[in-house]
């Protein structure tokens, strides 16, 4: 177990040195194979504990989905079957959809519906 950051960087220091072989990431008899695997849990356990990761807001990945479908305000109001002054208050966070619309927000946006129910 991993207990300061000096020991963390320290360990991430070899991880990276191990991952130079490539053999030690494929080849299971190879010599760095076992000590990368266990320092890389090491690593992970510690980060998940100290530089846990936030779960994304709606407005987050709905704003990712408009730029990678090249969506703007007007055509995501057509797609979701809501005004575009709607949807500008989806994106503001200054009101939540309805349970019909977070619906329609999963499944044509390909958005996780914990995420959309905030859960």
């Amino acid at each position: 177990m991993i207990h300061t950051e000096p020991q963390y960087k320290a360990i991430l220091e070899r991880v990276e040195e191990l991952l130079l072989v490539s053999d030690n990431i494929e080849n299971q008899n190879a010599k760095g194979y076992l000590e990368l695997n266990l320092l890389s849990d090491l690593v992970a356990a510690y980060e998940e504990e100290n530089y846990p990761v936030k779960k994304p807001s709606l407005t987050e990945v709905v704003k990712l989905r408009m730029t990678e479908r090249g969506l703007n305000q007007k055509l995501l109001s057509e797609l979701l079957g809501v005004s575009t002054s709607r949807v500008s208050e989806y994106l503001t966070g200054k009101s939540e959809p309805t349970l019909k619309v977070a619906r329609t927000i999963s499944k044509k946006l390909g958005i996780e519906a914990s995420i959309v129910l905030g859960v």
